[in-house]
């Protein structure tokens, strides 16, 4: 579908450079596609290679943050901060990764859903007083964030967050033009709550 909207840097499309396809394999393993958003950074490669490392250690479980649960985190910091684009991403992904099609359809209930135990009912508070402008976290929030979860485990957290900061903001920026699985991911998962392609499409 050709893209009604102009992004503000149009993503590179160089398939002879071998450097390039390398993050697409990648991406073809997490999400099936290649994100317009990497191909952007790609401009500058050193930037898309240090984001894929921080996505790499940002991402990897050493606690008991699972990766489908990542996700999850990664979707409501997104939808906190209004990135329609890193939406429709981050609950594709979860959905990848092993979310349960109850999570996936009750995460906006996650203060009182059955399908959520209380350490990730305090984890997506968090997440969202975290992703709050201005930021919302405070005394009582981290203390119950102490009793559920270790401090590597907020480590771990936190660094999806922050992540996810800076993709809300390089998407939502730049435009980037959202991919059709993506697009599949939101109509599929999140249309029945609102979400559209918005400037992205």
């Amino acid at each position: 579908m050709k893209a009604l909207h102009q992004p503000l840097v149009k993503p590179t499309s160089e398939q002879h450079d071998a450097e390039l396809q390398k993050l697409v394999e990648f991406y073809n393993e997490t999400l099936g596609f290649c994100p317009n958003s990497v191909k952007t950074m790609y401009h500058r490669p050193h930037l898309a290679y240090a984001f894929i490392e921080l996505n790499k250690a940002a991402m990897r479980n050493e606690g008991k943050v699972t990766s489908a649960f990542k996700r999850l985190i990664a979707y409501v910091s997104s939808y906190a901060t209004g990135c329609q684009y890193c939406q429709a991403h981050t609950i594709r992904a979860a959905e990848r990764y092993g979310a349960s099609e109850e999570q996936l359809a009750n995460v906006w209930h996650f203060a009182t859903h059955p399908a959520f135990s209380e350490a990730e009912r305090v984890a997506l508070e968090f997440t969202i007083a975290s992703s709050s402008v201005p930021n919302a976290v405070d005394k009582e929030l981290g203390e119950k964030m102490r009793l559920h979860w270790s401090e590597g485990d907020i480590v771990e957290i936190l660094g999806v967050i922050a992540l996810f900061g800076f993709l809300n903001r390089w998407n939502d920026s730049m435009g980037t033009a959202i991919e059709d699985g993506a697009v599949e991911s939101g109509e599929k998962l999140l249309a029945q709550k609102g979400w559209t392609s918005g400037k992205h499409r």
